[in-house]
């Protein structure tokens, strides 16, 4: 808690944030769901916004950068941390090289190291590196909320519950969807407003077409 209050206190946070249509991606992890069933994966939304995530920082990567004092350092691997609450804390357990995991690999694997977390059995190298974290308190019904960055992370993305709502669709119609609010805290050493709009939008873009997450 003391290192987050020092962090937002001297990290220049500035806040960006989208709205993301979860329904195509509703319905392809519930076809996925069903196959897997059977290997004993479940999928959560979560899995798929850091798999998102992670091609994300690859397809922009100016923006998997830290801040190291006086520079920036550029990273190669996508190494997503995933903020995990435990009894009078938090843990950032880092889920290494995400960009090149299975949707059903970083399922498996993210579900070992929160556990680990919520019995703070996590090792040293279990949560420390990467440049980016993700908080997700949709699961309390959270709409949405600015996360303070963990230094010396570059941003951090904070996840909100999916609300259905009405929208106006590609044809110009009222519909009801599914949407996500999400806010990026990016540090503005590392990432400006620019950059940190075309990862927004290369999140946005993965989530809302899930298959090509595949590729």
């Amino acid at each position: 808690a003391a290192r987050l209050g020092e962090a937002k206190q001297t990290i220049p946070h500035f806040y960006l944030r989208r709205d993301i249509l979860l329904d195509e991606l509703l319905r392809f992890r519930s076809q996925a769901n069903k196959q897997l069933e059977t290997r004993g994966v479940k999928l959560s939304v979560n899995d798929f916004i850091i798999k998102a995530c992670a091609l994300a920082l690859q397809a922009v990567p100016d923006a998997n950068a830290v801040w190291a004092g006086d520079r920036i350092i550029k990273l190669k691997p996508s190494d997503v941390a995933v903020a995990v609450a435990i009894e009078g804390g938090l843990f950032t357990p880092v889920l290494k090289d995400a960009h090149l995991k299975t949707l059903s690999t970083l399922s498996t694997e993210m579900k070992e190291l929160a556990a680990l977390a919520r019995d703070r059995k996590l090792a040293p190298h279990q949560y420390k590196g990467g440049s980016f974290a993700i908080s997700n308190l949709g699961m309390f019904g959270i709409k949405n909320f600015d996360a303070v960055i963990n230094p010396p992370h570059g941003s951090i993305l904070a996840v909100g519950a999916g609300e259905k709502m009405p929208i106006v669709n590609e044809d110009g119609e009222i519909a009801v969807a599914t949407v996500m609010s999400v806010t990026l805290s990016v540090d503005h050493r590392v990432i400006d407003g620019a950059l940190g709009a075309e990862f927004l939008s290369e999140v946005k873009t993965n989530l809302e077409n899930p298959i090509g997450m595949l590729a």
